[in-house]
């Protein structure tokens, strides 16, 4: 089973690509904390702009990938370690590794994604049992946070095969 953390992603056209990519590469549940844009939870008419364009860029996946909202991280983190599941991290760090180098240890992984421009903190870093990065050969060092997710979202799902 793989499962999402999505902490502190700033933009709901990326929640929402991020929920297409996981409905598509078969992700069991989406966990939010922080300030992430969640979908509606009701009825129409939505509510917010981010709502919309959630609804808008997932085209429907908000409805598929179970998900749920979380106000303390660090309490969710220890929740889910307890129950075996393996906390991994796509984050560049110095104790990063190649993503296509990762052995799963668990068949219960959480990938944690975190806000675009500055990262996952230190303090949920320290958390995880393995960051994993995706190695940069251009100019710039980083990618869309929904682009990342999905080339290791297919990654971890080609290791559970």
């Amino acid at each position: 089973m793989i499962s999402l953390l999505l902490h502190d992603i700033r933009s709901a056209h990326n929640v929402g690509s991020i929920f297409r990519t996981a409905d598509a590469a078969g992700v069991s549940h989406i966990y939010f904390t922080g300030y992430t844009p969640r979908p509606y939870k009701g009825e129409l008419p939505y509510t917010t702009k981010p709502e919309r364009s959630i609804i808008k860029t997932a085209l429907g996946a908000e409805q598929y990938v179970e998900w749920s909202e979380h106000d303390d991280v660090s309490e969710l983190l220890s929740e889910l370690s307890e129950s075996g599941v393996e906390i991994v991290a796509l984050e560049q760090a110095e104790t990063s590794i190649d993503y296509r180098q990762f052995k799963p240890q668990s068949k219960d992984i959480l990938l944690i994604l975190g806000n675009e421009p500055v990262g996952i903190s230190y303090e949920i870093l320290e958390r995880c049992d393995t960051i994993l990065e995706i190695p940069m050969r251009g100019k710039k060092d980083s990618l869309n946070v929904s682009v990342a997710a999905g080339i290791a979202l297919y990654e971890l799902t080609r290791l559970h095969q």
